[in-house]
């Protein structure tokens, strides 16, 4: 690997300004929210809708400000709801109303 190849915003892994963080190994329970992005994301990759690697590029592609102040499972949906978008599954009109309804 280059030695001169800056990190991407989501690479944290090895990163000083992280290294004096203690890392919260202790299970912890998964929100109701978790739970339906989770099973949101398995029922698209059941249906061959969107694949995990799909997940992985659109949390890569969140803008670093976003990136870091979403949570875990906020990224999730951030990508699933952008991978829909793109793929012309849901449109925004629909993603705004399905948001006013919550």
């Amino acid at each position: 690997m280059e030695k001169n190849v800056p990190r991407a915003h989501h690479d944290l892994g090895g990163a000083a300004k992280f290294l004096c963080e203690p890392v919260d190994t202790e299970p912890h329970a998964l929100t109701d929210f978790d739970k339906e992005v989770d099973a949101i994301r398995g029922v698209l990759g059941a249906k061959g809708v969107m694949t995990v690697d799909e997940l992985r590029r659109g949390i890569e592609a969140i803008p670093e400000a976003d990136y870091h102040r979403l949570s875990y499972y906020r990224r999730w949906i951030r990508s699933i709801a952008d991978n829909l978008l793109r793929k012309g599954i849901i449109t925004e009109a629909e993603l705004r109303g399905a948001l006013e309804a919550e």
